[in-house]
């Protein structure tokens, strides 16, 4: 039968049934009583409850349309090719740093890249980049997934036991698809079109100091200073690296903390409180933050994993572009001195961002960040 129902009212319907924690799902084409005319219908049997779910039930004109197809199969055979709970842990590391932006479609996606015996996941919201990889020998391909259709599916490989990743599609006029197989379920995605920022170009490779630490205590000192911040949504952090120590302080002076940290060189650079706590929380364990100055992209890496994240501008930091664009040479005019841009990730080019000399005054939409430059 070819039927279709929403997913949210049927999940929904689904958590309410009582009376068993077996629920039975079958295909009915016929009279279920003397008042029931015959219909194409979806019958559901959970202890007492039985019901019959008609075409198009919990639809709307307004209920969006995925492209995930879902197949159940008791009798899945899968060969693995990917670690079940090493691919659960590589999404919940990249779907934080998707961007939420309806107008960013491409940066709404997990890019997965298969190539020279590695599996990339990535993502980036225009001011963080994530990075981690799996070992993966089974050929190459790429996809563009977009984030809410990849929510939930983290949970479920941590049930699975084996997990096979491939891509392909049967119609050459549209994306290749990425295709999730367990031992239960298969899950099918089409790609998003669009072309994807060149990644690797983002990641810094040149520092000039750096700091390793526990996040565990660096997540304890950010929410210290978050509740010291007037405006716990929007808060930054001075991050300062030196002398054995990594100090985490209110640009207003209301308040420091002062890590133990394996440290080399000296470095200070401001960051977006709220990113800040995302990023030591999805790297977890020992971190190492990377820094080159305070105007250009700070790194931070755990095991592989990747995180770039662009710093707040500050006098401080408008002042050390200028002295080291003059130092080389280089003209200071008002264009020149923006440190960063805007990645280029549609096809269509978009608007550049508007140059302001005011730092942490910028637009509220772009939360007084610069975004990852190219």
């Amino acid at each position: 039968m070819d039927l279709t129902i929403g997913r949210k009212g049927f999940v929904s319907y689904l958590k309410a049934l009582g009376g068993s924690n077996v629920i039975k799902v079958t295909p009915f084409n016929g009279n279920a009583s003397e008042v029931r005319v015959t219909d194409k219908k979806l019958k559901v049997v959970c202890g007492a409850n039985t019901s019959y779910l008609a075409d198009g039930e919990w639809m709307g004109d307004k209920t969006a349309l995925t492209l995930c197809d879902v197949r159940v199969s008791p009798n899945n055979t899968v060969k693995p090719n990917v670690g079940a709970s090493e691919l659960a842990d590589a999404l919940n590391r990249v779907l934080p740093f998707t961007a939420k932006d309806d107008a960013r479609p491409v940066l709404q996606c997990v890019n997965f890249v298969a190539k020279d015996g590695k599996l990339t996941l990535v993502s980036a919201d225009g001011f963080r980049l994530a990075v981690t990889s799996l070992d993966y020998d089974d050929g190459e391909g790429e996809a563009l997934i977009n984030r809410d259709e990849l929510k939930g599916v983290a949970n479920a490989l941590r049930k699975a036991k084996r997990a096979r990743i491939s891509f392909g599609s049967e119609d050459v006029t549209i994306p290749s698809s990425l295709i999730i197989d367990t031992e239960l379920v298969r899950y099918k995605w089409v790609s998003v079109g669009g072309n994807y920022p060149e990644y690797e170009k983002l990641i810094p490779t040149e520092f000039n100091c750096q700091a390793h630490f526990d996040t565990v205590e660096a997540i304890k000192a950010t929410n210290s200073l978050k509740a010291l911040s007037e405006k716990p949504k929007d808060y930054p952090i001075d991050l300062t690296i030196g002398d054995g120590k990594l100090v985490m302080a209110n640009p207003d002076d209301k308040g420091q903390a002062e890590l133990t940290a394996d440290t080399d060189g000296q470095g200070k650079v401001r960051i977006d409180g709220g990113y800040l706590a995302s990023v030591l929380k999805a790297c977890g364990g020992m971190v190492d933050f990377k820094l080159t100055n305070a105007y250009s992209p700070t790194l931070f890496s755990h095991n592989g994993y990747q995180v770039v994240v662009m710093p707040m501008l500050t006098n401080e930091a408008n002042d050390q572009a200028k002295a080291d664009r003059e130092a080389k040479g280089e003209a200071t005019t008002t264009e020149q001195a923006k440190p960063t841009a805007e990645v280029e990730t549609e096809p269509v080019a978009e608007a550049e961002p508007e140059v302001t000399n005011k730092p942490n005054k910028a637009r509220r939409s772009r939360k007084a960040k610069e975004a990852v430059t190219a």
